[in-house]
């Protein structure tokens, strides 16, 4: 098989597997994250039209530039925004469109007038047309990093395990992309970006892989009961300081609650649950969230996931000193995390050191 044909062979696999995967996201089996799969399945769609007209003519033997149809145009325009939407969705599934969100619609809109324009020979708009296809993409790329990153903050605030709702496939996809992009562009002015089609093909078929992977095993991020999910959503990374700033509660009752509080990590060590979160807890001890939060924010100068896996280290610690015959996955699970790969990312955090090399200095050897 020679490379052209290879190449022809890597593109039909990735169209195929944008509108598989993008129908799969549209359907959504498992019924989670409804909203959010909605958009990247909408995305997925859009996403690969971009191999329409290498698709096409690999059927008709002919060239059929479907990329510049003034519909085609249009909604690839869209893509980068409604990737963005599906970031909005995945990190705050209460999100509702307001009337103040038609700023969403104003880049789109000039994008039409000025492809009409240039349907009507106003060339001097093609260079209009270019700005915005660059500005949109990097703009609403940027926003989805951003985004993803507030939620890792957040999660922080109501989760004691982020591992499987940290979205962190999300924030590689967009990484990958733009640094294909942007070695693409530079390859584009200097050499024949032809010859580099096959590589970035390749590429982007691992990185579809990659995003096929992920998103159809992405649990639901929030909890499934309405006032559950709520709360939750409501805890979000500038209410740490807001609350740093203003007394939800008494110093007395602060001090009553955090003593409360150390004794049953004490005595029931609920932090071996590994889905432990703020609700349960704040329910374990009959007060709210919002001051169960407040407490450990204000009380030990944490957040709750710092709090809880502090706990789970100190536990690790000791059943790493003291116990011989649980391999380091097993004493991952009995100190309450969820995997290997987040027990030793939170145990390095906390202690510049793996599980493994802490284990091999305290037997001394």
């Amino acid at each position: 098989m020679s490379a052209s044909e290879l190449n022809n062979f890597i593109v039909i696999l990735i169209y195929g597997s944008l509108v598989l995967l993008s129908l799969l996201k549209l359907a959504n089996p498992l019924k989670v994250n409804k909203k959010a799969n909605l958009w990247f399945g909408i995305f997925l769609f859009l996403w690969s039209t971009f191999w329409l007209d290498e698709v096409l003519f690999l059927i008709t033997q002919s060239t059929i530039e479907v990329h510049s149809l003034f519909l085609v145009r249009f909604i690839q325009f869209l893509t980068p925004i409604v990737f963005y939407f599906s970031v909005l969705f995945y990190t705050n599934p209460a999100f509702k469109f307001k009337i103040s969100d038609l700023k969403y619609a104003v880049l789109p809109v000039i994008f039409l007038v000025s492809i009409v324009l240039v349907e009507f020979r106003f060339y001097t708009f093609q260079y209009v047309i270019i700005g915005l296809i660059l500005f949109q993409a990097l703009f609403y790329t940027g926003l989805s990093y951003f985004t993803i990153r507030k939620h890792q903050r957040k999660i922080q605030l109501f989760s004691s395990n982020t591992e499987g709702i940290n979205l962190n496939w999300l924030e590689y996809i967009i990484l990958i992309i733009f640094i294909v992009s942007i070695i693409y562009t530079i390859y584009n002015l200097s050499y024949n970006a032809n010859s580099l089609n096959f590589f970035i093909n390749l590429i982007f078929l691992l990185v579809i892989y990659f995003v096929a992977y992920n998103s159809l095993k992405q649990k639901e991020i929030y909890p499934v009961e309405e006032k559950l999910r709520e709360e939750l959503i409501s805890i979000n990374d500038d209410s740490e300081t807001e609350e740093l700033k203003r007394k939800l509660i008494s110093d007395e009752e602060l001090v009553r609650i955090k003593v409360q509080l150390e004794e049953l990590m004490n005595s029931q060590k609920p932090y071996l649950e590994s889905e432990l979160n703020l609700i349960k807890l704040s329910e374990l001890l009959s007060i709210s969230t919002h001051h169960l939060s407040y407490v450990i924010n204000t009380g030990f100068q944490k957040n709750f996931f710092q709090y809880v896996n502090e706990y789970r280290i100190e536990h690790a610690k000791k059943l790493l000193k003291d116990n011989t015959k649980l391999s380091i996955l097993g004493i991952a699970y009995e100190s309450g995390f969820n995997s290997k790969t987040s027990f030793n990312t939170t145990f390095k955090k906390f202690t510049d050191q793996t599980p493994s090399e802490f284990k091999k200095i305290s037997s001394g050897l």
